[in-house]
């Protein structure tokens, strides 16, 4: 008996809804728009500049390019001699592959705890990485990071990929912590 009636009560709702057809027609509608506008091949003139807080860069893929990578952004950074992007940290893993020139990055660490929120700190002294042309970087999540081209007469360029997919998880912690010399006008 006790059964049936609880049975009768998870039936018992005041609201009513139809999230579930709706996500049904919202992917319908996703599937037909990712076939009829989305590219597979980006030319190297559809990459458009920015002139950004963390320096010059050129989108390879970024989701406002309609392409039909939906997980990645990329791009390429460009850094005058001596110069280096601003200071960031963001919950993405990133990647560089450093297409031409020397120099090194700056990590400073986090470690964390999740208690009844998540706890932050950051190392005070950053570690340095080397890098020059054919090199591979690796910055782990959140970590605080800055890139500098260490050659006095050679322009360095870096390609960056990001994954996307944690922004879609509800997680998009990005953040400018200080521009790149000489992009201090450019606003966040």
């Amino acid at each position: 008996m006790a059964f049936d009636d609880e049975k009768q009560k998870s039936r018992v709702s005041d609201e009513e809804c139809s999230f579930y057809l709706e996500g049904l027609r919202e992917s319908a509608s996703f599937r037909d728009a990712y076939k009829q506008k989305m590219k597979n091949v980006v030319k190297a003139n559809e990459m458009p500049m920015e002139r950004s807080p963390d320096g010059l860069i050129k989108h390879i893929i970024h989701e406002k390019m309609n392409t039909m990578e939906m997980c990645i952004d990329a791009y390429m950074q460009f850094f005058e001699p001596g110069e280096g992007t601003g200071k960031t940290r963001h919950l993405t893993e990133e990647i560089a592959y450093v297409v031409e020139g020397k120099g090194y990055d700056l990590h400073w660490d986090v470690d964390f705890d999740c208690k009844d929120e998540f706890e932050w700190e950051w190392k005070t002294e950053p570690t340095k990485y080397e890098w020059k042309e054919g090199d591979f970087v690796y910055v782990p999540p959140y970590v605080i990071h800055q890139r500098f081209n260490a050659d006095s007469d050679k322009e360095a360029r870096v390609v960056v990929v990001n994954s996307r997919i944690i922004k879609k998880m509800g997680f998009d912690w990005f953040e400018q912590l200080e521009n790149a010399k000489g992009f201090e006008d450019v606003k966040v």
